[in-house]
């Protein structure tokens, strides 16, 4: 789902702005594989011939509706990442075009970015400083294979972060502050001083250029929140 605009674009705040009662011109639909069709189960067919039935199937759609179909390239791939970058694309995903349908991530296919992003869980945030209203800082992080939250960083800069923005999210987080610091292990001293620790349910979408090796994000910046994602379910994601 997206929402795009007149000039071909996609808009993640857009989208959130969607999802918030706000304009719903340029929402869109984009499928890219087909699972079931007239009552039967294609998902063990290959990608490619899956994705023939797809596109035929989408012909009887309105030209001008929501739905579209998403189209692929063959081969390239790098190619492509370098057009799609330039573009302002978020990345491309590779996938393989002889495999069947595979729940959840496996080596069949690879999601690759122009420049890293995902969902954070915010477990806490700072008070702003100078004229800044609202936050300073949102301390985030991602749950691990032992279902603990690991503290990737804190951002307090993007596009998302309009005075608008985070003065809605401070009367968001502040119904949710706690006493406890929901991160395992606690993030340093310097930065839990001044930390507001929240329950973490809210979820925020964040790009930056990588990981230190600390396991913190660098150069952070907040896109929006995300409604459509369960905060035990983010993960620190993997794209090589």
């Amino acid at each position: 789902m997206a929402v795009v605009s007149a000039s071909g674009q996609t808009s993640f705040q857009a989208l959130q702005n969607a999802f918030s009662g706000a304009s719903r011109e340029g929402l869109t639909y984009f499928i890219f594989d087909l699972l079931h069709l007239d009552g039967g189960n294609v998902a063990a067919e290959p990608l490619v011939e899956r994705k023939k039935k797809l596109e035929k199937l989408l012909r009887r759609a309105p030209a001008k509706g929501p739905l579209k179909y998403s189209s692929h390239v063959e081969g390239g791939g790098p190619k492509v990442l370098e057009s799609a970058c330039k573009l302002g694309a978020e990345g491309i995903v590779s996938k393989r075009k002889d495999q069947p349908y595979r729940g959840g991530r496996n080596t069949g296919w690879l999601k690759i970015k122009c420049v890293r992003r995902q969902e954070f869980v915010i477990g806490g945030f700072t008070d702003p400083e100078g004229s800044r209203q609202g936050i300073g800082a949102l301390l985030i992080g991602y749950y691990d294979e032992k279902k603990r939250l690991v503290f990737a960083g804190k951002v307090g800069t993007g596009r998302g972060f309009t005075a608008a923005f985070t003065r809605k999210l401070r009367a968001d987080l502040s119904a949710l502050e706690q006493k406890a610091c929901p991160f395992t292990p606690e993030p340093p001293k310097a930065i839990a001083r001044q930390a507001h620790w929240v329950r973490p349910e809210l979820v925020a979408e964040i790009a930056f250029t990588e990981w230190t090796q600390g396991g913190n994000v660098r150069h952070g910046s907040v896109l929006g929140l995300r409604a459509d994602k369960r905060a035990h379910e983010v993960r620190r994601e993997r794209s090589e």
